[in-house]
């Protein structure tokens, strides 16, 4: 059942690459005491599984003489290794329960282990050591005092955002979209869907999930804190699309020449934000429910590079349509997720705010998820079957975009201007006033 299997990595590394894994993690930061325990877990599972298996082999023989004596007519004979198997199969029930014991200690450590970084990552301890790639379309003397007005006073003269309301029927952090500022959701998530429609399978996946679907994403269980749970039905609400695009082809093994597969998917996305405390959480720089646009690639490991670059052109491409400034971040080691090898951040300059908001995420997680999941493909040229690649990013999160839109197309008498690229999914009309 592919919902049991779960790892970060082939557990034969532990054995036989201890150091190089160590080093790898070192560079994220991670405990590597976890390494060590999970190599002590590791040996004494294979050592109790090894006796276990050497009981059950004399098990096995000592029922072959039993029925060898009985039919030699050897009675005292066959009950004394009647007695014997008895004895055996009494010292194999604890083999059974320590194994059993060791096997689930063993699936947590790997859990919650992180994926190993790519080579080429930056090196670094956190946000501040992240590497800034380009910058695009900023000038900070351009933007006029008409649009150094946040969002959140925007949104409430013209009636397009009601932020009151919207914490009065589900709490804090929970927006409501009003008039022109529903529908720009709506356009932004139609335009995008039909930007990636060339080579990307749009897909409407369930946004309710089982515990295995969201633990193969690796959103479990770090960021169980995070998460919306609904324990009568254990059931998780979605953080992103990604979590059920991951599992689409769970306990499957894929063809090597359908590979990339590309898929689109636009959702509601529930976070808790319980880690937000004491960062600024005015408007939409962060809220608990929020549209999304995902795209996500299934790939080989030769083909990871290349895809993970046509997700992150796919991304940017939209910020370039829309006009707005923009800076693309090579995350660091120590800022990398649990789940990723290598991530590029895409950050839009809102003049309001006179804030960089991370828009998009783009990653490589190599064969971690994949592991998790269970997710494979057969290469045709040697039959042999491996985990495919996961790739994925937002393209894009709606919120802080709608946020940089409103500020950056404020004009000096109130109105806001939209880009002329929304024009066919607006009605024609790009001025909200």
């Amino acid at each position: 059942m592919w919902a049991t299997v779960a790892a970060m990595l082939d557990v034969r590394r532990v054995r036989t690459e201890l150091d190089v894994l160590k080093a790898g993690l070192a560079r994220k930061g991670a405990d590597l005491g976890e390494l060590d325990r999970l190599a002590e877990v590791d040996r004494r599972h294979r050592a109790v599984a090894e006796r276990r298996d050497t009981n059950r082999a004399q098990v096995n023989l000592l029922s072959k003489e039993v029925g060898r004596l009985r039919r030699e007519g050897n009675a005292e004979g066959a009950e004394a290794r009647v007695a014997a198997s008895r004895r055996l199969g009494e010292s194999e029930k604890a083999m059974v329960a320590e194994a059993d014991h060791l096997s689930a200690e063993l699936r947590d450590l790997l859990l919650r282990i992180p994926n190993l970084p790519a080579e080429d990552a930056p090196d670094g301890a956190g946000e501040a050591d992240n590497v800034i790639v380009r910058e695009v379309g900023y000038d900070a003397g351009a933007y006029g005092e008409h649009q150094r007005v946040p969002h959140w006073e925007v949104g409430a003269a013209l009636r397009i955002l009601d932020l009151e309301r919207g914490a009065r029927i589900a709490g804090s952090m929970f927006p409501l979209y009003r008039g022109a500022g529903a529908s720009l959701i709506r356009a932004l998530t139609a335009w995008a869907l039909d930007s990636h429609a060339d080579a990307f399978e749009e897909i409407r996946p369930p946004t309710l999930v089982r515990t295995a679907t969201i633990t193969a994403s690796g959103q479990l269980p770090k960021f169980a804190d995070d998460a919306y749970h609904l324990e009568r039905d254990d059931l998780w609400a979605i953080p992103t699309a990604e979590v059920p695009l991951t599992s689409m082809a769970a306990g499957e093994i894929l063809a090597e020449a359908d590979l990339p597969l590309r898929f689109a998917a636009a959702t509601p996305c529930y976070r808790r934000e319980a880690g937000s405390a004491g960062r600024d959480t005015r408007g939409l720089l962060r809220v608990h429910e929020f549209e999304k646009v995902e795209i996500l690639a299934y790939c080989t490991p030769e083909q990871a590079a290349d895809v993970h670059a046509e997700l992150l052109a796919r991304a940017e491409g939209l910020l370039v349509a829309l006009g707005l400034a923009y800076r693309v971040l090579d995350i660091c080691t120590g800022d990398l997720g649990q789940s990723q090898a290598r991530q590029f951040d895409l950050e839009v300059y809102a003049p309001g705010c006179d804030q960089w908001l991370e828009v998009s995420s783009v990653s490589w997680f190599a064969d971690y998820q994949a592991r998790r999941a269970d997710v494979r493909y057969r290469r045709a040229a040697d039959a042999k079957v491996e985990h495919v690649h996961t790739l994925n990013g937002s393209a894009l999160a709606w919120p802080r975009i709608w946020a940089a839109l409103v500020e950056t197309g404020r004009q000096a008498d109130g109105t806001v201007i939209l880009p002329e690229v929304l024009a066919p999914w607006v009605g024609g009309s790009t001025t909200i006033g």
